[in-house]
This record gives C-alpha cells, structure tokens and sequence, in this order.
C-alpha cells in the first residue's frame, strides 16, 4: 500500500538499515532491511528550519506533539490512549540518604497500559492501521503484548499475544479483557518468538516484535524529546535505563541526536552518558560488552522478576552497543535481591512502587557510585519503566528483607 501525506506535520523521509545505511521506502509496510536483516530506522528532514514553537503543538499534551518529528502521514490513523509525557520527578529523601546533588525519575508508569510500551505500540499500531493491516502479532515478556492487545482494540485490528507461561498473571489476564488471543509457551521471549514465526508463517499478521518493524522506536523516542522539553532543554549528565530489547534506549540516543540536528539543544549542551541496565539472570548485552561472547546470538538466559529484561537475544544489540559507545557509557547487571531492595526503598522513601525493572536502575546507580563511575555531584536521571502492581505475583510477601 502506497501512502500519500495529507493531514500530518510529518517530516518522514525514508527509512534506512542500522547496519549498512541503505535507504528503503517509507511509504510501504516494511520489516527488517533486506539487505542485513537488521533493524531499519525512520530519517526525518531536519535540514530545513523548524523551531521549538513551530515543531510542538503545544495544545496536544501526550506524546504526539511532537507530530514534526514522527512517521504517522495522515491524523485519521492515529490510535491513541493519552500516551506520554509522563512526569518527571524529582527524589529528594533518596538525594539526602546518598548525599546526591540531583536525582530524577520519570515514571513511565503513568502511562495507558501501565508502562513505556505503550508509547511503541501506539505508534506501531497507528502506522499498522494507516498500511492498511488487519492484524498484528507479537512476542512479549508482558507489558509489549498487553499494549499490542489494547491498542489493537481501540484501532480496530486482531491481535495476537504470545507470552511465556510464568508471566506473571496479571498481564495475561489485562490481555485476555482486551480480546486478544492469548498463546503460552515453556520459556523465554525467544522461544516465543519462535512461535510467532511458526503461527505467523504465511505472513498474514504483521508482527510487532521489537525493532522487526520501524515504527515502536519512534513511539519510545519521544521519552527523550520530553526529558528535554521538561528540563528546559538541558540534560542529564547520566541517563540509567533498563534495556531488555533496547528500543527505549536506542530510542533516547536517537531523539537527543535529532534535536541536536534540529538545534533544539544548544551547541554547549552535552549528551548524557547511557547506562544500560540488565538482570543478572539475563544479560546478553553486558557479556558481549565485556568481550566474553562475540555477540548474543547463542546466548541463554534465566527468568528474572523483571519480565522485561528477560531478552536473551536482543535484535538491537549492535544498537544498542553503539549507543554505549557514542555516549561513553556501560552496562550494569542487577540480582534479583538487590532489585527487591531497590523496590523497597524507592516505596519506603519516595512512595513510588515501581517496576522491578525500575528498581534496578536504581540499583545500578548505587552501584556506580560506590565504583566512582557516577559522582554524587552529577545530574541523575532514572527511567522507571512500569507500574508495579502488574508484578504482585512476582513480588508478593517481600516487602520486607
């Protein structure tokens, strides 16, 4: 299906491969770059003179306003639930305890769905609608597939979720109340994934994994976009993300370089060093970083209390790599106690009850700074990608050490 713009501000121009920079069309549904089979990633014209004030509508308060710098050509398509711009907040008992000069969270828990996928998926599920799909299907440690199964509802297309079968209960059952169909397999993401390919081998759905189509990074850049509009176009010096499958990540890096290009950061304002979180139990990423694998294509992981990081083989390692090496920033692996501590003490001093994946951002920042790689006089920013209350199953009775 041909698309013609005819009621966005888009500035799409084509879509290129991660690996090699060959351009494809990005009028037309695409999966990974058939030329590598890596990811391909939306270029928008950031040549031409655009403002702050003229690139955000300032009337939209979610994650749309940035409509200038996103893929979707016609506002007929979009499917939204209020996503986005979700608050950045300060934490300050927790700056006292550590005796920290500045410490911020954005709680990406306040979104629909209860995380950050619904950014990606509602981006995903919009560009989906405008190309004309009937049905999308998806591999998911839990979040990524309730977002798949709620948008999909609100725009009209099937879905179908492929989830293991320890996900936690309450991720299937949102699932179920979206009218999804729902398939549990013995295992991790990639073993769902397997499945996907097996359900989805005549091509009938489109499948939403991550980074195997453009358009859930666009929808996850915009966290960045937002950092820099609610820190008055300044930046953190450190930026801690959890990274599972690394859109969130990858995403981040690429908006900060687009507002650089647009000059919506001045030429003195610094990027922050990246700092990719994982689980012990499953980190594919810190053991090719460290050099003791050559990438994560072999690698096998253990489940984890943060569901999210349970991606034994990412798609965008070489990605997110990169992003590591631009930013000069490192790989961090949490256990799964110091992530119950680290949801302890953000609840017990902040009130926040947070995703275990948040609570091993926090973890890790504790980490660095007992190594010196994080000074306490630095700007620290933390990502918070989920709502806790999904993970009771998980965390049920472990309140207290």
């Amino acid at each position: 299906m041909k698309l013609v713009a005819t009621s966005s501000p888009s500035r799409l121009l084509d879509l290129h491969c991660s690996a090699c920079g060959r351009a494809y069309s990005a009028f037309d549904l695409q999966s990974v770059s058939p030329c590598c089979q890596q990811p391909l990633v939306a270029t928008y014209d950031v040549a031409a003179p655009l403002s702050r004030q003229a690139g955000i509508n300032q009337a939209d308060s979610s994650m749309w306003r940035y409509g200038a710098l996103l893929p979707l050509l016609d506002d007929a398509n979009k499917v939204t639930l209020g996503e986005g711009f979700t608050p950045l907040l300060t934490l300050p008992r927790l700056a006292a305890r550590y005796s920290l000069s500045s410490l911020t969270l954005k709680d990406e828990g306040q979104n629909p769905t209860g995380s950050f996928k619904a950014r990606g998926l509602s981006m995903a599920i919009s560009k989906a609608k405008e190309l004309g799909v009937s049905g999308c299907i998806i591999p998911t440690a839990g979040n990524a597939g309730v977002a798949m199964a709620a948008y999909c509802a609100r725009g009209g297309l099937k879905a179908t979720v492929v989830m293991p079968r320890h996900t936690p209960e309450a991720f299937k059952e949102e699932c179920y109340w979206y009218g999804a169909q729902v398939e549990l397999v013995d295992g991790l993401i990639n073993d769902c994934a397997a499945r996907v390919r097996q359900l989805n081998a005549g091509g009938r759905m489109l499948d939403i994994s991550t980074l195997k189509e453009p358009y859930r990074l666009e929808g996850k850049k915009t966290m960045g976009y937002e950092i820099a509009e609610q820190l008055n176009w300044q930046l953190p010096d450190v930026l801690l993300y959890p990274a599972g499958g690394g859109t969130g990540l990858i995403g981040i890096w690429k908006a900060f370089q687009e507002m650089k290009a647009l000059g919506w950061l001045a030429p003195d304002v610094a990027l922050p060093r990246m700092v990719a979180v994982q689980a012990e139990n499953c980190c594919p990423l810190l053991e090719t970083y460290e050099g003791r694998q050559p990438n994560c294509h072999n690698y096998t992981g253990r489940p984890t209390l943060a569901n999210g990081l349970a991606v034994p083989r990412p798609l965008g390692e070489q990605m997110m790599l990169r992003v590591l090496q631009e930013s000069n920033g490192i790989v961090v692996a949490i256990s799964e106690e110091d992530m119950l501590t680290g949801m302890r003490e953000l609840g017990q001093q902040e009130g926040l009850f947070v995703a275990p994946e948040g609570a091993a951002v926090w973890m890790a920042a504790r980490h660095l700074l007992t190594t010196g790689w994080l000074r306490a006089d630095e700007r620290i920013l933390l990502l918070n990608t989920g709502n806790g209350q999904k993970y009771m199953s998980n965390v049920a009775g472990r309140a207290w050490a």
